[in-house]
Protein backbone atom coordinates (compact mmCIF):
# COMPACT_ATOMS: atom_id res chain seq x y z
CA UNK A 1 0.00 0.00 0.00
CA UNK A 2 1.37 3.56 -1.43
CA UNK A 3 1.88 6.21 1.51
CA UNK A 4 -0.16 9.56 0.49
CA UNK A 5 2.27 11.31 2.28
CA UNK A 6 5.10 12.21 0.24
CA UNK A 7 2.48 13.36 -2.90
CA UNK A 8 0.79 15.68 -0.30
CA UNK A 9 4.22 17.39 1.08
CA UNK A 10 5.28 18.01 -1.88
CA UNK A 11 1.94 19.89 -2.95
CA UNK A 12 2.23 21.49 0.31
CA UNK A 13 5.71 22.63 -0.60
CA UNK A 14 4.91 23.67 -4.16
CA UNK A 15 2.16 26.17 -2.63
CA UNK A 16 4.82 27.46 0.40
CA UNK A 17 7.11 28.23 -2.39
CA UNK A 18 4.80 30.24 -4.52
CA UNK A 19 3.32 32.40 -2.01
CA UNK A 20 6.90 32.78 -1.00
CA UNK A 21 7.70 34.37 -5.12
CA UNK A 22 4.65 37.18 -3.94
CA UNK A 23 5.68 37.79 -0.36
CA UNK A 24 7.53 41.75 -0.61
CA UNK A 25 11.42 42.32 -0.54
CA UNK A 26 12.80 45.29 0.35
CA UNK A 27 14.21 45.79 -2.97
CA UNK A 28 13.28 48.33 -6.18
CA UNK A 29 13.89 47.73 -9.87
CA UNK A 30 14.64 50.78 -12.37
CA UNK A 31 14.53 50.08 -16.19
CA UNK A 32 14.93 52.28 -18.80
CA UNK A 33 12.20 55.39 -18.59
CA UNK A 34 11.00 57.58 -21.65
CA UNK A 35 12.64 60.55 -23.19
CA UNK A 36 11.54 63.72 -23.94
CA UNK A 37 13.02 66.24 -26.95
CA UNK A 38 13.55 69.77 -24.43
CA UNK A 39 13.64 71.48 -27.79
CA UNK A 40 10.57 69.66 -29.25
CA UNK A 41 6.69 69.61 -28.14
CA UNK A 42 3.92 66.88 -26.14
CA UNK A 43 0.65 67.13 -27.14
CA UNK A 44 1.49 70.07 -28.85
CA UNK A 45 2.74 71.70 -25.66
CA UNK A 46 6.51 73.18 -25.77
CA UNK A 47 8.86 71.69 -23.41
CA UNK A 48 10.57 74.87 -23.23
CA UNK A 49 8.29 77.71 -24.16
CA UNK A 50 9.97 81.14 -24.59
CA UNK A 51 8.67 84.46 -25.25
CA UNK A 52 9.45 88.07 -25.24
CA UNK A 53 12.72 87.68 -26.93
CA UNK A 54 14.22 86.61 -30.18
CA UNK A 55 14.26 82.82 -30.59
CA UNK A 56 15.43 80.66 -33.21
CA UNK A 57 14.00 77.38 -35.29
CA UNK A 58 15.83 74.34 -33.91
CA UNK A 59 16.29 70.48 -35.51
CA UNK A 60 16.73 67.05 -34.34
CA UNK A 61 16.49 66.38 -30.50
CA UNK A 62 17.76 67.16 -27.26
CA UNK A 63 16.42 64.47 -24.81
CA UNK A 64 16.52 64.66 -21.29
CA UNK A 65 15.81 60.45 -20.34
CA UNK A 66 14.35 58.99 -17.38
CA UNK A 67 14.38 56.35 -15.45
CA UNK A 68 11.07 54.10 -14.15
CA UNK A 69 11.17 52.98 -10.81
CA UNK A 70 9.09 49.57 -9.57
CA UNK A 71 8.37 49.17 -5.61
CA UNK A 72 7.56 52.53 -3.90
CA UNK A 73 9.69 53.29 -0.75
CA UNK A 74 7.36 51.33 1.75
CA UNK A 75 5.88 49.16 -0.56
CA UNK A 76 8.61 47.29 -2.50
CA UNK A 77 9.14 44.38 -4.94
CA UNK A 78 7.88 40.44 -4.76
CA UNK A 79 10.46 38.03 -4.80
CA UNK A 80 9.05 37.53 -8.29
CA UNK A 81 9.92 40.74 -9.42
CA UNK A 82 12.95 41.00 -7.83
CA UNK A 83 14.01 37.88 -9.78
CA UNK A 84 12.78 39.19 -12.95
CA UNK A 85 15.14 42.93 -12.86
CA UNK A 86 18.03 40.70 -11.58
CA UNK A 87 18.11 38.41 -14.91
CA UNK A 88 17.10 41.15 -16.94
CA UNK A 89 19.86 43.05 -18.93
CA UNK A 90 18.03 46.11 -19.42
CA UNK A 91 16.96 46.11 -15.44
CA UNK A 92 18.26 46.55 -12.16
CA UNK A 93 17.41 45.73 -8.57
CA UNK A 94 18.71 48.08 -5.93
CA UNK A 95 18.02 48.08 -1.77
CA UNK A 96 15.29 50.15 -1.44
CA UNK A 97 17.11 52.24 1.67
CA UNK A 98 19.62 53.13 -1.36
CA UNK A 99 17.17 54.76 -3.49
CA UNK A 100 14.43 56.52 -0.92
CA UNK A 101 15.08 57.83 2.52
CA UNK A 102 13.94 55.69 5.41
CA UNK A 103 10.82 56.27 6.94
CA UNK A 104 9.73 58.68 3.74
CA UNK A 105 5.96 58.14 2.65
CA UNK A 106 5.12 58.17 -0.88
CA UNK A 107 3.32 60.76 -0.67
CA UNK A 108 7.02 62.84 0.92
CA UNK A 109 9.00 61.11 -1.91
CA UNK A 110 6.68 62.27 -5.05
CA UNK A 111 6.53 65.92 -2.92
CA UNK A 112 11.08 65.93 -2.77
CA UNK A 113 11.13 64.81 -6.67
CA UNK A 114 8.50 67.72 -7.58
CA UNK A 115 10.39 70.30 -5.51
CA UNK A 116 13.94 68.82 -6.55
CA UNK A 117 12.27 69.43 -10.68
CA UNK A 118 11.63 72.57 -9.97
CA UNK A 119 14.46 73.80 -8.56
CA UNK A 120 16.16 71.98 -11.85
CA UNK A 121 14.58 74.17 -14.00
CA UNK A 122 15.40 77.25 -12.67
CA UNK A 123 18.99 76.64 -12.10
CA UNK A 124 19.06 75.75 -15.38
CA UNK A 125 17.67 79.23 -16.43
CA UNK A 126 20.64 80.48 -14.44
CA UNK A 127 23.16 78.36 -16.39
CA UNK A 128 21.95 79.24 -19.82
CA UNK A 129 21.97 83.13 -18.70
CA UNK A 130 25.21 82.83 -17.89
CA UNK A 131 26.26 81.03 -20.49
CA UNK A 132 25.08 83.72 -22.99
CA UNK A 133 26.43 86.41 -20.58
CA UNK A 134 22.26 87.91 -20.09
CA UNK A 135 21.04 88.97 -16.78
CA UNK A 136 19.42 87.13 -14.11
CA UNK A 137 17.03 87.38 -11.88
CA UNK A 138 16.77 86.43 -8.20
CA UNK A 139 14.06 86.22 -5.86
CA UNK A 140 14.01 83.90 -2.32
CA UNK A 141 10.96 81.68 -2.97
CA UNK A 142 9.85 78.50 -0.62
CA UNK A 143 10.32 75.47 -2.34
CA UNK A 144 8.43 73.35 0.25
CA UNK A 145 5.81 73.45 3.25
CA UNK A 146 6.10 70.42 5.50
CA UNK A 147 2.82 68.84 6.53
CA UNK A 148 1.67 69.05 10.07
CA UNK A 149 4.23 72.42 10.60
CA UNK A 150 3.46 76.21 12.06
CA UNK A 151 3.63 76.81 8.11
CA UNK A 152 1.06 74.92 6.70
CA UNK A 153 -2.10 76.42 5.26
CA UNK A 154 -0.38 79.65 5.43
CA UNK A 155 2.59 79.58 3.72
CA UNK A 156 2.58 77.65 0.16
CA UNK A 157 5.00 76.40 -2.17
CA UNK A 158 6.51 79.23 -4.59
CA UNK A 159 5.29 82.24 -2.59
CA UNK A 160 8.35 85.22 -3.23
CA UNK A 161 9.45 86.21 0.45
CA UNK A 162 9.93 89.86 0.36
CA UNK A 163 10.27 90.60 4.33
CA UNK A 164 10.21 88.83 7.42
CA UNK A 165 8.77 91.36 10.38
CA UNK A 166 9.37 94.71 7.46
CA UNK A 167 12.94 93.29 7.18
CA UNK A 168 13.67 92.59 3.50
CA UNK A 169 15.04 89.27 2.81
CA UNK A 170 17.35 89.05 0.39
CA UNK A 171 18.65 85.46 0.55
CA UNK A 172 17.61 82.30 2.18
CA UNK A 173 20.13 82.33 5.17
CA UNK A 174 18.55 86.26 6.08
CA UNK A 175 15.22 83.63 6.78
CA UNK A 176 16.48 81.10 8.51
CA UNK A 177 18.15 83.80 11.24
CA UNK A 178 15.29 86.07 10.95
CA UNK A 179 13.19 82.70 12.11
CA UNK A 180 15.72 81.70 14.61
CA UNK A 181 16.65 84.94 16.32
CA UNK A 182 13.44 85.35 18.17
CA UNK A 183 12.19 82.74 20.94
CA UNK A 184 9.54 79.99 20.27
CA UNK A 185 6.33 80.72 19.78
CA UNK A 186 6.66 84.20 18.36
CA UNK A 187 4.73 86.08 15.46
CA UNK A 188 6.28 85.83 12.94
CA UNK A 189 4.95 88.48 9.79
CA UNK A 190 6.11 86.86 6.35
CA UNK A 191 5.66 89.70 3.35
CA UNK A 192 4.84 87.24 0.45
CA UNK A 193 3.99 87.51 -3.35
CA UNK A 194 0.97 84.76 -4.07
CA UNK A 195 0.37 84.76 -7.98
CA UNK A 196 1.20 88.87 -8.34
CA UNK A 197 -0.62 89.61 -5.19
CA UNK A 198 1.10 90.97 -1.90
CA UNK A 199 0.06 89.16 0.92
CA UNK A 200 0.95 89.59 4.75
CA UNK A 201 0.61 86.33 6.68
CA UNK A 202 1.82 85.37 10.13
CA UNK A 203 3.34 82.10 11.23
CA UNK A 204 3.78 80.97 14.45
CA UNK A 205 7.32 79.80 15.47
CA UNK A 206 7.52 76.06 17.65
CA UNK A 207 10.11 73.57 18.43
CA UNK A 208 10.83 71.08 15.48
CA UNK A 209 8.86 67.82 16.54
CA UNK A 210 12.42 65.92 15.83
CA UNK A 211 14.60 68.48 17.78
CA UNK A 212 16.90 66.19 20.12
CA UNK A 213 16.34 69.25 22.67
CA UNK A 214 13.29 68.26 24.18
CA UNK A 215 13.96 68.88 27.90
CA UNK A 216 12.80 72.42 28.99
CA UNK A 217 15.46 73.21 30.33
CA UNK A 218 17.81 72.62 27.10
CA UNK A 219 17.33 75.22 24.39
CA UNK A 220 15.41 74.58 21.19
CA UNK A 221 15.54 76.06 17.35
CA UNK A 222 12.75 77.66 16.62
CA UNK A 223 11.39 76.50 12.85
CA UNK A 224 8.32 77.38 10.84
CA UNK A 225 8.43 73.32 8.33
CA UNK A 226 8.98 75.14 4.86
CA UNK A 227 12.12 75.14 2.70
CA UNK A 228 14.03 77.82 0.80
CA UNK A 229 15.61 78.71 -2.03
CA UNK A 230 16.76 81.13 -4.64
CA UNK A 231 14.56 80.76 -8.43
CA UNK A 232 16.47 82.10 -11.24
CA UNK A 233 14.43 83.44 -14.19
CA UNK A 234 15.62 85.81 -17.13
CA UNK A 235 14.38 88.96 -18.63
CA UNK A 236 11.72 87.17 -20.38
CA UNK A 237 9.47 84.45 -19.98
CA UNK A 238 11.07 80.92 -20.21
CA UNK A 239 7.88 78.37 -19.34
CA UNK A 240 8.64 74.02 -18.79
CA UNK A 241 5.93 72.06 -20.45
CA UNK A 242 6.82 68.40 -19.29
CA UNK A 243 4.86 67.20 -15.99
CA UNK A 244 4.75 63.74 -14.83
CA UNK A 245 8.38 63.37 -13.98
CA UNK A 246 10.19 64.58 -11.05
CA UNK A 247 13.72 64.63 -10.07
CA UNK A 248 17.13 66.97 -10.41
CA UNK A 249 18.51 65.21 -13.20
CA UNK A 250 17.12 67.06 -16.31
CA UNK A 251 18.77 70.42 -15.46
CA UNK A 252 22.23 70.04 -17.81
CA UNK A 253 19.74 69.17 -20.76
CA UNK A 254 17.06 72.04 -19.85
CA UNK A 255 20.17 74.44 -19.83
CA UNK A 256 21.27 73.25 -23.33
CA UNK A 257 17.51 73.39 -24.38
CA UNK A 258 17.22 77.17 -23.51
CA UNK A 259 20.53 77.81 -25.47
CA UNK A 260 20.04 76.42 -28.48
CA UNK A 261 16.60 78.18 -28.61
CA UNK A 262 18.19 81.04 -27.98
CA UNK A 263 21.07 80.96 -30.69
CA UNK A 264 21.11 81.08 -34.28
CA UNK A 265 21.98 77.70 -35.89
CA UNK A 266 20.93 74.24 -35.29
CA UNK A 267 22.93 72.79 -32.40
CA UNK A 268 22.68 69.22 -33.15
CA UNK A 269 23.07 69.49 -36.83
CA UNK A 270 19.60 67.55 -36.77
CA UNK A 271 20.88 64.76 -34.72
CA UNK A 272 19.11 63.10 -31.68
CA UNK A 273 21.88 64.18 -28.45
CA UNK A 274 20.53 62.60 -25.52
CA UNK A 275 21.89 63.12 -21.66
CA UNK A 276 21.21 63.68 -17.76
CA UNK A 277 22.88 65.72 -15.14
CA UNK A 278 21.85 67.91 -12.71
CA UNK A 279 23.02 71.61 -13.28
CA UNK A 280 23.70 74.47 -10.52
CA UNK A 281 23.08 78.08 -11.33
CA UNK A 282 27.02 78.31 -12.49
CA UNK A 283 26.67 75.34 -14.85
CA UNK A 284 28.64 73.07 -13.18
CA UNK A 285 26.67 69.19 -14.16
CA UNK A 286 26.21 66.71 -11.51
CA UNK A 287 26.12 62.93 -11.09
CA UNK A 288 22.79 61.46 -11.02
CA UNK A 289 21.36 58.02 -10.63
CA UNK A 290 19.99 55.15 -13.38
CA UNK A 291 23.22 56.15 -16.18
CA UNK A 292 22.93 52.46 -17.26
CA UNK A 293 18.99 52.36 -17.79
CA UNK A 294 19.27 55.94 -19.43
CA UNK A 295 21.75 54.96 -21.70
CA UNK A 296 19.69 51.71 -22.78
CA UNK A 297 16.87 54.66 -23.21
CA UNK A 298 18.54 56.87 -24.63
CA UNK A 299 20.06 54.73 -27.40
CA UNK A 300 16.09 53.08 -28.07
CA UNK A 301 15.26 56.40 -28.83
CA UNK A 302 17.62 57.14 -31.64
CA UNK A 303 20.57 58.42 -29.78
CA UNK A 304 23.62 58.81 -31.54
CA UNK A 305 25.34 61.02 -28.34
CA UNK A 306 25.04 60.95 -24.94
CA UNK A 307 25.97 63.59 -22.64
CA UNK A 308 27.11 62.45 -19.42
CA UNK A 309 28.06 63.94 -16.40
CA UNK A 310 31.80 62.67 -15.15
CA UNK A 311 30.81 61.68 -11.83
CA UNK A 312 29.03 58.53 -13.34
CA UNK A 313 31.99 57.52 -15.51
CA UNK A 314 32.46 54.28 -13.59
CA UNK A 315 29.28 53.54 -14.16
CA UNK A 316 28.83 54.06 -17.82
CA UNK A 317 32.48 52.00 -18.54
CA UNK A 318 31.24 48.73 -19.73
CA UNK A 319 28.01 49.64 -20.26
CA UNK A 320 27.59 51.67 -23.16
CA UNK A 321 25.07 50.44 -26.30
CA UNK A 322 26.48 49.37 -29.27
CA UNK A 323 26.00 52.73 -32.00
CA UNK A 324 26.41 55.45 -29.19
CA UNK A 325 29.10 57.69 -28.51
CA UNK A 326 29.17 59.14 -24.90
CA UNK A 327 30.66 61.87 -24.17
CA UNK A 328 31.66 62.36 -20.37
CA UNK A 329 31.44 66.68 -18.89
CA UNK A 330 31.67 68.31 -15.83
CA UNK A 331 30.49 71.86 -16.74
CA UNK A 332 27.50 73.29 -18.94
CA UNK A 333 30.54 74.38 -21.05
CA UNK A 334 31.86 71.22 -21.97
CA UNK A 335 28.26 69.90 -22.97
CA UNK A 336 28.08 72.91 -25.83
CA UNK A 337 31.77 71.66 -26.62
CA UNK A 338 31.03 68.37 -27.24
CA UNK A 339 27.91 68.55 -29.56
CA UNK A 340 29.56 71.34 -31.47
CA UNK A 341 32.56 68.67 -31.78
CA UNK A 342 30.31 65.70 -32.90
CA UNK A 343 28.50 67.90 -35.03
CA UNK A 344 31.86 68.44 -36.56
CA UNK A 345 32.84 64.83 -37.15
CA UNK A 346 35.58 65.56 -34.20
CA UNK A 347 36.23 62.98 -31.23
CA UNK A 348 34.74 63.77 -27.81
CA UNK A 349 35.95 63.34 -24.20
CA UNK A 350 35.25 59.58 -23.32
CA UNK A 351 34.48 58.20 -19.68
CA UNK A 352 37.83 57.13 -18.73
CA UNK A 353 38.73 55.02 -15.74
CA UNK A 354 39.34 56.99 -12.25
Amino acid sequence: MRSKLRPTLTWSLLILLGAALFIPVPYVMTSPGPVFNTIGEIKDIELISISGTKTYPTEGELDMTTVSEYGGPQEGLDMFQAIWGWISPDRKVVPRESVYPEGETEEENIARNVEAFSTSQSYAIAAAMDYLEQPVIEKVVITSVGLDTPAQDKLRAGDEILAVDGIEMKTPEQVVDAVRAKPIGTDLTFSVIRKETKLDVVVTSSNRPDDPNTEPDEETIPYIGIGIDISYSAEFDIKFGVTGVGGPSAGSMFAIGIIDKLTPGALTKGKIIAGTGTITPDGIVGDIGGIQQKLIGARDAGAVLFLAPQGNCQDVIGHIPEGLTVAAIEALDDGMSAIESFGAGEKVKPCVAP
